[in-house]
């Protein structure tokens, strides 16, 4: 007995669709008539939507399955497509590259925001407004240390850091206590202890209702 495994297969062009609708656009391939072509090529677009349905969300997605039945085929599907048969070329054009921003930050666990927001605040000439401001950025600076170092901080080192960020230009009194902020690692516990404090509650019910009926003649017989 002969297995067909996998291996032994043609290798699947773009195996999201899988292996079924490879097969069905090599049968679309040799057809002879063209309309049946374009009748049996619409049926296979709609199947290949169904089965990735997250195409939807993107830009012109039909155009991206038309594409795609091009390419299973091997580029040699003959059909009345609504959109420009790509080309094997094209797929070999590399995108351009996307540099990645290069940004000095003093301290990274703060980021970049909170040096913006510090500048924010320097150029602010209201006393009251530009108190109220570098309060916020220390309680955010706070938040943001226990969140990447994954332990307490006092509030003394988070007024050391805004001065030093803001060149010494903003600073809050030593009495003043910042949000409260702690990292509490979270501890895993059994899903089911609920359920056997459960079950327990009604084996003891089950065995109160026996010692019930025992104890009384009635419902013994």
């Amino acid at each position: 007995m002969n297995f067909d495994y996998n291996t032994t297969r043609n290798e699947l062009i773009l195996a999201e669709y899988g292996r079924n609708v490879q097969n069905m656009v090599k049968y679309i391939i040799e057809l002879p008539d063209r309309e049946e072509r374009n009748k049996y090529a619409q049926a296979v677009i709609d199947l290949m939507g169904f089965l990735n349905p997250h195409l939807r969300d993107v830009a012109d997605f039909k155009h991206k399955l038309w594409d795609h039945l091009h390419i299973i085929s091997g580029y040699q599907i003959d059909v009345d497509s609504p959109y420009p048969k790509p080309t094997p070329e094209a797929a070999l054009i590399k995108p351009d590259h996307i540099g990645y921003p290069q940004q000095k930050i003093k301290y990274k666990h703060y980021g970049k925001t909170v040096e913006v927001m510090i500048e924010k605040a320097k150029a602010v000439d209201e006393p009251e407004r530009r108190a109220a401001m570098v309060q916020g950025i220390a309680n955010f600076m706070k938040m943001a240390y226990v969140t990447w170092n994954k332990d307490s901080v006092a509030d003394e080192t988070i007024f050391k850091n805004l001065r030093e960020l803001s060149g010494g230009q903003l600073e809050l009194d030593d009495n003043v206590n910042l949000n409260k902020v702690e990292f509490k690692p979270v501890v895993s516990r059994p899903a089911n202890n609920n359920n056997r404090g459960r079950n327990n509650n009604k084996g003891r019910q089950n065995n109160n209702n026996r010692q019930q009926r025992n104890n009384n003649p009635k419902q013994r017989h």
